[in-house]
This record gives C-alpha cells, sequence and structure tokens, in this order.
C-alpha cells in the first residue's frame, strides 16, 4: 500500500510538473511575439504600419493575461515599453506610445488587477481619452477614459484600510509640448479608478499635470531626497518671544519634480512657452495624502549635509523616441 502511494504521489508531482512548463511556455511565446510587435510599433515607417503593430500588440497581450497564472510571469519587453508592477502584486499596468509622423502621441496599454469582489485576476485595455478631457487635473477616469501616459514608477502608500498606487508618467503629445503625471489610482467597484483626491490643500485636484516646451528638460521621479524646508518657531530672545525662520534637513522618500510656468507673462495656458523655474517641489506621503513641500530641493545621493546643494540631472525619458 506504502509503495501504491508512492507512486501515485510521484505521477502527481510529475504531472504538476509538465502544466507548470507547458504554462511557462505559453507565456514565453506571448512575451516574444508581444516584443516583436512593440519593437514595430517604434520602428515601421508609416502610422498606418506602427497603429496596426500596436493594434495587434494589444490583443496579443489580452491573450497573454488571459493566461492562468498570467500575474507572476515576469515581463521583459523593450524599453519602448513599460511594464509596472505593484509591491503586493495586485496591479500592473502596460503602457507604450504611438507616435505619429508629425509628431503627436497616442498612448496604448493595459491594466491587470485583483479583483476583491471576484477574487480573481482581471485585465482592462486602455483607451487614451487625453484629447477629450475637459477638466483633466480634476476628473475621476476609468481604462475606458484615460489621459494616455507610458508610466515611469508606481508608488503604493496606504490609508487607513484603503491602498493607492501613484502612477509617474510621461507622454511626448506633439512637437510643441511634452507632459507628465502624477496619477493616483484606487480600486472602485473591484475595478481600477484613475485619480483621487490625495493632495493635501487641493480639494478638487485628482491628479497632478505638468505641460511644457517638448526641448525643456523636466524631471519627475520618486526617489530618496534630502529635503530642506524652511519652518517659523518661537524663541525666546533677550526675554521676548520671536518668530524666527529655521532651515531644517531631512532625508525622505518623496515625488520631486520641477516647477514650470509660462517664461513670457501672459501665456497662461498656452504650454508650448512653459519651462522649468529652476525650483523643485516635492510631495511626500504624510497622514493618507500627498503634501506638497514649498520650497524643497532634492540633494544628489551622494552629497553630504555639510555640501551646497546640487540640482537633480535632467534626463530625458527612456520612452521618448
Amino acid at each position: 500500500m506504502q509503495h501504491l502511494r508512492t507512486i501515485i504521489l510521484t505521477l502527481l508531482l510529475l504531472a504538476c510538473g509538465t502544466a507548470a512548463g507547458q504554462d511557462k511556455a505559453r507565456m514565453a511565446a506571448h512575451q516574444q511575439r508581444l516584443a516583436g510587435l512593440l519593437d514595430r510599433v517604434a520602428s515601421a515607417p508609416t502610422d498606418n504600419e506602427r497603429y496596426l503593430a500596436s493594434e495587434e500588440a494589444v490583443d496579443a497581450l489580452r491573450d497573454a493575461l488571459d493566461e492562468p497564472q498570467s500575474e507572476r510571469w515576469r515581463w521583459q519587453l523593450p524599453l519602448s515599453a513599460s511594464v509596472l508592477t505593484s509591491p503586493d502584486g495586485r496591479l500592473r499596468i502596460f503602457t507604450w506610445a504611438v507616435v505619429r509622423d508629425n509628431g503627436e502621441y497616442e498612448c496604448f496599454g493595459a491594466v491587470q488587477y485583483y479583483n476583491d469582489r471576484t477574487e480573481a485576476y482581471e485585465h482592462a485595455v486602455l483607451h487614451d481619452k487625453r484629447d477629450d478631457l475637459l477638466n483633466r487635473e480634476e476628473s475621476l477616469l476609468s481604462a475606458d477614459n484615460w489621459l494616455g501616459a507610458v508610466y515611469q514608477d508606481i508608488i503604493q502608500t496606504t490609508a487607513g484600510d484603503r491602498t493607492y498606487y501613484t502612477l509617474l508618467g510621461w507622454n511626448g503629445v506633439d512637437n510643441l509640448t511634452d507632459l507628465r503625471v502624477i496619477e493616483p489610482v484606487t480600486m472602485r467597484a473591484g475595478a481600477p479608478q484613475f485619480g483621487a483626491p490625495v493632495f493635501r490643500r487641493e480639494r478638487n485636484l485628482r491628479r497632478v499635470v505638468l505641460e511644457y516646451r517638448g526641448d525643456a528638460a523636466v524631471q519627475m521621479m520618486f526617489d530618496e531626497q534630502t529635503i530642506q524646508t524652511v519652518e517659523r518657531e518661537r524663541v525666546k530672545v533677550k526675554g521676548r518671544y520671536r518668530t524666527v525662520e529655521k532651515t531644517r534637513e531631512h532625508r525622505e522618500r518623496v515625488i520631486i519634480f520641477d516647477e514650470v510656468q509660462p517664461q513670457i507673462e501672459g501665456m497662461e495656458g498656452l504650454f508650448q512657452y512653459y519651462i522649468p523655474t529652476g525650483t523643485e517641489l516635492a510631495y511626500a506621503w504624510v497622514d493618507g495624502k500627498w503634501e506638497l513641500r514649498q520650497g524643497a530641493q532634492g540633494r544628489l545621493a551622494d552629497k553630504k549635509l555639510n555640501k551646497s546643494f546640487a540640482p537633480l540631472p535632467k534626463e530625458a525619458p527612456a520612452y521618448k523616441f
């Protein structure tokens, strides 16, 4: 009897190992197909060919995400595309851009997420509706109605029992402007909702959008930085209390980015005239909200506290081709 049990257990393990091997082989085939299509999206010579490759890439990605256990697959795709997975593994987002002959960008992709209601992983195709949005900083959006971007980082935070995923993204827009976005994502009715009121003292703000002149170098990143802030403090001087300003420095993880403003007075809203002001701002997650650090300035990681501040390096996005 014991011998029979051993044989049955061995056969079951072999069957499981064979099934796992077949799953990996299928996912590897999906990855190869998708990677080839994304290469065509980036390099095909005409608009029609690039759009056709992108449509096929969406279909290929949808087929891949239909596979059991696809949420566990570690994707390796061309640098022209982005794949980001949240630290808890419950949200994964794929994004890329089609660049038209006239220099305009349109973004594509899909989001894979864990639905607490169905207790299963699901996915949805992303539809870029940037040109149709009237109040892009204030709107709550869905996968079908999305402010297109190629995402470069995902930040997971919590407030009480709610989890927030904040995406940092970029869009080439057109020949005149580029765009960067801070996009909070929450799960609503089991599906991702883009945008959330998580910016302290900005009641109607659902996302931060920076649009600026296309050849300007504007940085946005999530990193641990030495932050310099000015605080007011009441001190006793010669028997009398006075309010003095003190500069403090500390290390924290922040979203740090360049402030942009129009270079010419009266050009507000004409984003092709927006350039960095030379001031760096930062958002820190404090008590369930992104809190703006006015006048904060990031320091390079290798700089000591007793050295003067150095500007953050400015780099073109990896996805701009």
